[in-house]
């Protein structure tokens, strides 16, 4: 008896599966009922999509695999860019055993053993031992050091994947013994590229199947720059197509498949720009359901969550300023988040961040102040620093007046000294002009009286 997955790549005209590759499990596993992502996974660094900068022609990715040189590396970067498949292709083009630990199951007693099976290994035979550890992060301390004396003494070549910055989740010994190696998520077209070599390749659907253009765009949004789970994807579509008797995936196919109606969005194009100018306008206008409607848009379109959080965090001070302090904090914690957990938890942070700003009290004074004092800067009203705010730490400074007459604030009345600070070309400027909205009524009472203190205009 077949599986379903067996008579799906059975009907689109697979023969027999390649031989195993030497190197190990992940190697190994190559028949036709393993996963498409499985199946395709790249057997050489030149066959690898994106990470061009990993693949550079003496790049120490290139000296560890193709110099066969014993060198141990922490891979940091999003889902499916590519660290279990570098840990593949390191298996299969080298003459090292291939080991797999997992950071979910395994304990202290068994990363010792790996590391003492390797270590027997390398004394009796000369072979070295590729130690594959994924989500490194969700190892222990104890765990960590575990890795150490491997690492050291290079009895184990270790290959550690994480999504989580390692800098807060790998202890530092061992990351001062490893070589941290970043990958980035994969562009829109690296997605497609690899879409479109699965349904070509004999390891893939071999040509079993077309797609449409708008069928395969969905996916690549729904992928969201994460290679595994585009093919996981395609898998499905090819499925439910051959259900339906046929031979080209439609975007209704598609959808089906991945249960996800098609969000028409281009991440080039003008629906970027018109749901993030809906978005940010929203938020100004304090409508948050309105904001989580076109945050839920570009989330579910496989929009950049960095690129979201990023306008959040200017929006902060553009559109909120003073009137809420705490927006600015709010916004770049949620930046923070997602670079630090990613999606599909981070969306939690954004639509937090998103609430929080749409109903914070507004205020623009902050983007009127600097703007209208570049124009005054661009206008050439760029006057000399008054001689008593001058540095006067170097010598002689003192015989060009530097400093004399200066009033340290703290000795004055209420920390604040009556003097001259701008330039007299811009002495009677006004920049910073509070509302009266929210926390910023305080502000504009405060710097009112602040002002008059300082340039000695009425009553403190």
């Amino acid at each position: 008896m077949t599986s379903g997955v067996d008579e799906l790549f059975d009907a689109s005209g697979l023969g027999a599966p390649p031989p195993p590759q030497r190197g190990g499990s992940l190697a190994a596993n190559t028949h036709s009922s393993a996963p498409l992502a499985v199946r395709m996974r790249p057997r050489t660094l030149d066959e690898l999509v994106g990470q061009a900068q990993l693949r550079e022609p003496g790049s120490p990715l290139r000296q560890l695999i193709e110099g066969d040189q014993s060198m141990s590396l922490l891979l940091w970067g999003p889902p499916g860019t590519g660290k279990t498949t570098i840990a593949s292709i390191l298996s299969q083009q080298t003459d090292r055993h291939f080991v797999e630990v997992s950071a979910v199951s395994a304990g202290v007693k068994e990363v010792r053993a790996a590391i003492d099976a390797a270590r027997s290994d390398l004394v009796r035979t000369g072979r070295e031992t590729v130690l594959f550890v994924d989500e490194v992060h969700r190892f222990t301390k104890a765990q960590q050091d575990a890795l150490l004396p491997g690492v050291e003494n290079r009895w184990v070549t270790l290959v550690a994947a994480t999504t989580e910055n390692p800098f807060f989740s790998v202890i530092s010994p061992l990351l001062s013994r490893s070589l941290l190696l970043r990958l980035e998520s994969l562009t829109d077209d690296d997605v497609r590229s690899v879409l479109n070599q699965a349904l070509a390749d004999d390891r893939g659907l071999a040509g079993g199947y077309e797609i449409d253009q708008d069928a395969l765009d969905h996916l690549v949004r729904l992928a969201g720059g994460d290679a595994r789970r585009s093919l996981t994807y395609l898998e499905s579509a090819a499925g439910a197509a051959k259900t339906k008797g046929l031979a080209t995936i439609d975007l209704p196919t598609a959808e089906t498949a991945v249960d996800r109606a098609a969000v028409r969005y281009d991440r080039q194009g003008d629906q970027h720009y018109d749901v993030i100018s809906a978005f940010i306008k929203s938020v100004r206008g304090s409508d948050a359901d309105a904001a989580l409607h076109y945050l839920a848009r570009m989330i579910e379109a496989g929009e950049d969550p960095r690129f979201i959080a990023r306008r959040l965090v200017i929006l902060a001070s553009e559109d909120i300023g003073l009137a809420d302090p705490t927006a600015l904090t709010t916004a770049v914690a949620a930046a923070q988040a997602v670079q630090l957990i990613g999606m599909p938890e981070a969306r939690l942070n954004l639509a937090q961040a998103t609430i929080a700003l749409a109903v914070a009290p507004k205020s623009n004074a902050v983007i009127l102040a600097i703007d209208a004092a570049s124009a005054d800067v661009r206008a050439g009203k760029i006057g000399t620093v008054p001689p008593h705010l001058r540095d006067a730490h170097y010598a002689g400074s003192k015989k060009l007046g530097h400093g004399k007459s200066y009033a340290y604030s703290h000795d004055e009345p209420y920390g604040i000294a009556e003097q001259q600070y701008a330039p007299d070309v811009v002495l009677d400027a006004t920049y910073y002009r509070p509302t009266e909205l929210g926390a910023e009524a305080q502000v504009k009472q405060r710097w009112e009286r602040i002002r008059r203190m300082i340039r000695g205009d009425g009553p403190r």
